[in-house]
């Protein structure tokens, strides 16, 4: 493995975070490196979404210290390092009849509507054609967006954040509200993005485990704002330590490359 390849772009080291008098994340520490997946797992008001938002350079933390692609928080201009990395939202907010093509190129601008008088160069739409193609969805690159569906709309979501070509894509419950086949077709499209872009680094937040793609290396459970476990997912994802994270037995079975859970019996 080359150094480049063992330097992390995400190091989180000994982190808190303090709002209102209320701890929501207390010591928390995690390295990721390009090429890995993480998965951040834990029942709700775990601090999942908390701690995404100071990878994404969204919010910074009380205490401890947090570098993103090298980037200290606190040292550097959160609104330059925003712009490399890559945000999936299913929540992302687009009001007008933009067509799922359109919604990719907004990616070019980092902006929600396509602006006034901008045109994507040919190298963008070339991109733009790629991406949504890898995200299966180029049979729909013309619906337009209050037409398509949830699944559709975040696979098109998916493609609109690697369009500046992050190092880091972070993806935020992307399968919520999503039925069985939808998040199939978004789970297999996250696999295929994964395997054709070997060194980009992806941290995915859910509740479920049901919702892990299959190229899912590493995990970390976190329950009131502290980490149960951190480390490769094999070693993490256990019925024992999945039990100790929910406060509830939970089984855990992994077969061909996914993850299910059911309620364990309990022994009297």
């Amino acid at each position: 493995m080359t150094e480049a390849a063992q330097t992390p772009i995400i190091a989180v080291d000994r982190v808190d975070l303090v709002r209102s008098g209320k701890v929501l994340l207390d010591q928390v520490s995690m390295a990721v490196r390009p090429g890995e997946h993480w998965a951040l797992i834990g029942p709700n008001g775990a601090g999942k979404s908390t701690l995404l938002s100071l990878i994404g350079a969204v919010q910074h933390p009380t205490r401890g210290d947090v570098s993103v692609l090298g980037a200290r928080l606190g040292r550097t201009d959160i609104r330059e390092l925003r712009a490399h990395i890559g945000h999936v939202n299913p929540r992302h907010d687009i009001r007008t009849a933009l067509t799922g093509r359109d919604a990719v190129l907004t990616g070019a601008t980092g902006s929600i509507e396509v602006p006034p008088r901008w045109s994507p160069t040919p190298e963008q739409e070339r991109r733009a054609d790629r991406l949504i193609a890898t995200l299966g969805v180029d049979g729909l690159r013309d619906g337009v967006w209050p037409t398509l569906s949830q699944g559709e709309r975040g696979r098109f979501l998916i493609a609109r954040a690697l369009m500046p070509v992050p190092r880091l894509l972070l993806l935020d419950e992307p399968a919520t509200g999503l039925d069985v086949a939808a998040r199939e077709q978004l789970l297999s499209s996250i696999d295929r993005l994964r395997s054709e872009h070997p060194g980009l680094a992806t941290v995915l937040v859910t509740h479920h485990l049901e919702e892990l793609p299959a190229t899912t290396t590493h995990a970390m459970l976190l329950r009131g704002g502290q980490v149960v476990a951190a480390g490769e997912a094999d070693d993490v994802l256990t019925t024992k330590l999945v039990t100790a994270c929910f406060g509830h037995p939970i089984a855990i079975e992994r077969r061909d490359g996914r993850w299910s859970a059911r309620a364990a019996s309990v022994t009297p």
